[in-house]
């Protein structure tokens, strides 16, 4: 499996990050938040799920992706295995991660990050895919726009309430689902990505043990 690993000479924590469906650990955005993170001494590992890595279109079997998120797991205790561990992704790739820890929990892990949790597919409104959050262990942190059309807030939130005091909601004002904001928002996408990775090492370092 390749690996990028970004680790600051002062790490406090490692998020191993899974990409997207639709692009991998290189993607800009990945790039962007591995570095904004590092900033905060805040290691990450990113890696590609087997479709990604093969240049295939359709994203794995959910087995297979819940088996490479136990692979990327691995190789990051072998890492770094001094450092508190979290996992999560974007969209799919927080969301395979969250299945594979409800369906066996990932050893040592923290907490998961879900950047954008993808609840729904486009235009078919539904909760199931929030399942299996009930059997994930653990603290949760989900962070989402307002403009998320694939987790509309109203439907969001009472599933995240359900979940109890171990999930946290961050709401991304003016955000879509890949955050990316409106010029008329008044917002850039630099202060996005900070308040992204703001959030994101806060709360690791609340739950880090």
């Amino acid at each position: 499996m390749e690996t990028l690993l970004l680790r600051p000479a002062a790490a406090r924590a490692l998020l191993v990050l899974a990409h997207g469906a639709g692009a991998g650990m290189r993607h800009v955005f990945m790039e962007e938040i591995a570095t904004a993170l590092a900033a905060r001494d805040i290691a990450t590992l990113r890696w590609e799920f087997p479709y990604m890595a093969a240049g295939k279109p359709r994203p794995d079997p959910p087995a297979i992706a819940e088996a490479a998120v136990r692979a990327a797991w691995t190789e990051a205790a072998r890492l770094a295995p001094e450092l508190p561990r979290f996992a999560g992704g974007k969209s799919f790739g927080g969301r395979m991660t969250s299945r594979s820890h409800a369906a066996e929990p990932l050893p040592e892990l923290c907490g998961i990050a879900f950047l954008g949790f993808p609840l729904h597919p486009p235009e078919k409104p539904g909760i199931e895919r929030a399942d299996h959050l009930a059997d994930a262990s653990g603290p949760l942190l989900f962070v989402q726009g307002t403009r998320d059309d694939l987790a509309p807030l109203p439907r969001l939130r009472p599933v995240i309430k359900k979940l109890g005091r171990r999930a946290t909601l961050h709401v991304v004002d003016g955000a879509d689902h890949g955050f990316d904001v409106l010029v008329r928002s008044g917002r850039t996408h630099a202060e996005v990505l900070e308040e992204l990775a703001e959030t994101i090492a806060a709360w690791m370092m609340k739950h880090a043990r």
